[in-house]
C-alpha cells in the first residue's frame, strides 16, 4: 500500500493546494510573504510529516511521533488561517469556512488515525515472544540421535 490511499493524506493535499491558491491568489501582497509564507508551510509540513510518519509505519513510536507532529501543524495552521480572517487579510468568508472545516476534519481523522495505531501497536516489541523462524529450525540428523 502507498501513503497516497491514506484519507488523510489526500485530504491534506487537497488542503495544500487551496492554501496555496487562497494566499497567492486572494492575500494582500505583503501577507504573502507574512502570514501567507507561514501558512504554507505549515500545511505543508502537515502533508509531509503523514508521509514520513508513514515511512517509518514499521517502528510504531517513531510513526506515531510524526502523526503527532502533523497533527500539531494541521493546528498551527489553522491558527494561521483564523489570523488571516480575523485581520481582514482574508475576507472571503465562503473560502474561509470550507478550508477551516476541512483543517477541523483533518485533525479529527488524524486523531483517530493516532488512536487507531496505538491500539493495534500496544505491545511492546520487548513483550512479543516470536516464533522461531523456518530457516533456523533445522532437522535433526543422525548424529543428533546418537548422542
Amino acid at each position: 500500500m502507498s501513503y497516497k490511499k491514506l484519507q488523510i493524506w489526500q485530504l491534506s493535499r487537497e488542503i495544500v493546494i487551496d492554501i496555496h491558491k487562497m494566499t497567492l491568489e486572494t492575500l494582500p501582497k505583503f501577507e504573502m510573504f507574512e502570514t501567507g509564507s507561514q501558512i504554507r508551510r505549515s500545511s505543508k509540513s502537515t502533508k509531509s510529516l503523514i508521509v514520513e510518519g508513514y515511512g517509518r509505519r514499521y517502528y510504531t513510536q517513531d510513526f506515531i511521533r510524526y502523526l503527532l507532529n502533523a497533527l500539531a501543524s494541521n493546528d498551527e495552521t489553522i491558527d494561521h488561517l483564523e489570523t488571516l480572517f480575523e485581520t481582514k487579510s482574508l475576507s472571503d468568508s465562503v473560502l474561509y469556512e470550507n478550508i477551516h472545516e476541512r483543517l477541523i476534519s483533518l485533525g479529527k481523522m488524524l486523531n483517530n488515525f493516532i488512536n487507531s495505531v496505538q491500539k493495534n501497536h500496544q505491545t511492546p516489541s520487548i513483550y512479543v515472544k516470536e516464533e522461531i523462524p523456518d530457516y533456523l529450525n533445522f532437522p535433526e540428523t543422525k548424529d543428533d540421535k546418537t548422542e
